[in-house]
């Protein structure tokens, strides 16, 4: 089904189903008609020679800079060339896609300015798989994803490179074989189509997909952990978060209650501890906050996802031209620092667990080291290890990027939100993420062949899908294939997918 675009209701879930899944798009009717309107209104202001910042002034500190009419019809041009300054190496597909995506729903509300033909040219890139070369820093996030946006914008020119079926091709040439016609930059067009923070809020958007997919699972992981560990399920039940009023831990609890019904834990024929330590019992507070984190960052990214984000901002009915700051990327960096946090903070606690299950004084009678051979085997002592090298690494990474602020452009542009490194290193605490959980994941699985008493349906059903990928640890073997098989495994969402099949959402 073709997803329209109509300059509001863009959610999450529609930016990963045209960035990653590939969905058509199509611009509204009534949005192509508030795109000529505002168009006509502009380009009855230049005729009149009114001064309007980035369509006949400089930007920046050259924005009292006033461009004669010569000037103005180069200026695009020479616009997107000094800001397509990127560096490094291809941007992901899925980033671009849903940042071209971002940037035409600004463009629907008809407050932009440029020519209708710039965004049905857009539209045309993501129905037809043109996919520009963007490098993925440059971006401080303000004034918009400038660098990223503007090796977007090259290929309105011809220029530029651009992923086509596979290939990477000039992008002259990978529009000519998609059948996309050149539309060129005129008045506004070039600033119309990168002043916004359109890459850091599509990558966030996709993040938080993702992250909400990673919490599940560990919900999923720490029932499997719970049980292995004979907890004591008192503490999940939902009543008790209830009377504390936090969503997320309401949420967290009624999973992994949910995860472990139908075992003999939940049903008391196992015994267990008056309490239990604070990684197992605390778990539906500190997953719930982390809930609470990610749902806050996503109202954030949704706001921004269907506002606008330009400058300057155009008002036909009342004939007027604002210019301000709207493309600041701060409203959505400072939440997503946080969603980072949030991921690291429940990998602490993923970890934690897991020592539990490796250490014979914590661990209720298993094994030391989920082991039978312990001294001559040493089992999984070293996946501690492993877990360990990623969390410090996502501890580095979760100091916030939005208080890290360098003066740019003369002082012009003397704050920014540097929401662009948040992006970056909110995925790479992500990509650590799946493998610190994918060792919980490997551990509680070994700790449950242990035991001798039914799971619950969940806890049982994820077992399963584990151990068609990683065999019981019987004697020791090098463990690099397993980890790497457990990150990948939770990355694909299998276990959550097939879990979810077997006893319904989990969240």
């Amino acid at each position: 089904m073709t997803y329209i675009v109509q300059g509001s209701g863009l959610t999450i879930e529609d930016v990963v189903n045209v960035a990653r899944n590939n969905q058509q798009v199509e611009l509204h009717p009534d949005a192509l008609q508030r795109i000529k309107k505002c168009r006509a209104m502009l380009e009855k202001k230049i005729d009149a020679g009114e001064i309007m910042y980035g369509v006949n002034t400089g930007i920046g500190e050259f924005s009292e800079v006033v461009l004669n009419d010569d000037q103005v019809k180069d200026f695009q041009k020479y616009l997107i060339y000094n800001h397509a300054a990127g560096i490094g190496e291809a941007m992901p597909i899925d980033h671009v896609r849903g940042a071209i995506l971002g940037r035409i729903n600004v463009h629907a509300h008809g407050n932009s300015g440029i020519r209708p033909e710039i965004t049905l040219t857009l539209i045309e890139m993501l129905n037809k798989g043109v996919t520009p070369f963007v490098c993925k820093k440059g971006s401080v996030g303000a004034s918009g994803d400038l660098a990223p946006m503007s090796q977007i914008a090259l290929l309105l020119m011809g220029e530029g490179k651009a992923f086509y079926k596979g290939e990477l091709l000039d992008g002259k040439e990978a529009l000519k074989k998609a059948g996309i016609t050149i539309p060129g930059l005129k008045a506004r067009d070039g600033l119309g189509t990168i002043n916004g923070s359109n890459v850091l809020t599509a990558m966030s958007a996709l993040f938080l997909f993702d992250a909400n997919n990673w919490l599940k699972q560990a919900e999923i992981a720490a029932a499997m952990s719970l049980e292995a560990l004979k907890a004591n399920m008192g503490p999940y039940t939902s009543r008790l978060h209830e009377v504390r009023g936090f969503k997320g831990a309401v949420r967290s609890a009624n999973a992994i209650e949910k995860l472990v019904q139908g075992g003999d834990l939940k049903s008391g024929k196992v015994k267990h501890k008056v309490q239990d330590a604070y990684s197992m019992r605390s778990t539906p507070q500190v997953i719930g906050t982390a809930h609470d984190a990610i749902a806050y960052a996503r109202s954030q990214v949704e706001i921004e996802l269907n506002g606008v984000g330009d400058n300057p901002i155009f008002f036909p009915d009342e004939d007027l031209a604002l210019s301000g700051a709207n493309f600041q990327g701060s409203p959505v960096a400072l939440p997503m620092d946080m969603a980072g946090v949030a991921i690291t903070m429940i990998s602490v606690l993923s970890e934690r667990r897991m020592n539990r299950l490796n250490n014979p004084a914590l661990s209720v009678g298993l094994p030391a080291f989920l082991t039978k051979g312990a001294g001559m085997f040493s089992g999984l002592m070293l996946s501690q290890y492993t877990a360990d090298m990623q969390i410090v690494e996502q501890r580095i990474l979760s100091a916030p990027a939005s208080i890290q602020s360098i003066p740019a452009a003369a002082d012009q542009e003397d704050f920014v939100s540097m929401g662009m490194n948040t992006a970056i290193k909110n995925f790479q605490i992500l990509e650590n993420a799946y493998g610190i959980l994918g060792i919980e994941f490997m551990a509680a699985a070994q700790a449950l062949d242990f035991r001798e008493y039914k799971f619950g349906n969940g806890v049982q059903k994820a077992h399963e899908v584990i151990r068609r990928y990683v065999d019981f640890l019987d004697v020791d073997r090098p463990l690099y294939n397993d980890h790497n098989a457990m990150k990948t495994l939770v990355e694909s969402c299998e276990i959550l997918s097939e879990v979810e099949a077997e006893i319904g959402s989990i969240g």
